[in-house]
């Protein structure tokens, strides 16, 4: 169930954020559209911890800033992958990067709150 509810979660971010940067373009179909949400929450769960265990000494150094670098080069990793989603530089995708985690802590908190609620 969490893993239908994050790609759910992707795929409304994605959707924001198509709609309100310039520069994040998504031109598919609802059906590429649930592929797109699960390409990234494939991306974000297999490649991501692998990257960051590399890459932990920087992460260190610049107290977790470069773990936005990170994942705005996952997220344009995604958009090589996906011929529906279009990504025009690094600023798009930094605020990409900006929605996709905001929806995707608010999802995950709420839901939390709910399956609290559902234990008693």
């Amino acid at each position: 169930m969490k893993l239908i509810l994050r790609i759910l979660a992707n795929c409304a971010a994605i959707l924001i954020a198509a709609k309100y940067i310039p520069g994040f373009i998504f031109s598919g179909s609802p059906t590429d559209l649930l592929i797109a949400g699960a390409v990234i929450g494939l991306i974000n769960g297999l490649i991501r911890p692998i990257v960051e265990l590399i890459a932990l000494p920087v992460i260190l150094l610049t107290l977790g800033l470069f773990d936005i670098i990170i994942n705005v080069g996952l997220l344009l990793l995604a958009d090589k992958f996906l011929t529906q989603l279009t990504i025009k530089g690094f600023w798009p995708a930094f605020w990409g990067v900006v929605i996709i985690s905001l929806v995707n802590h608010l999802i995950s908190h709420f839901s939390k709150k709910t399956g609290d609620i559902n234990k008693y």
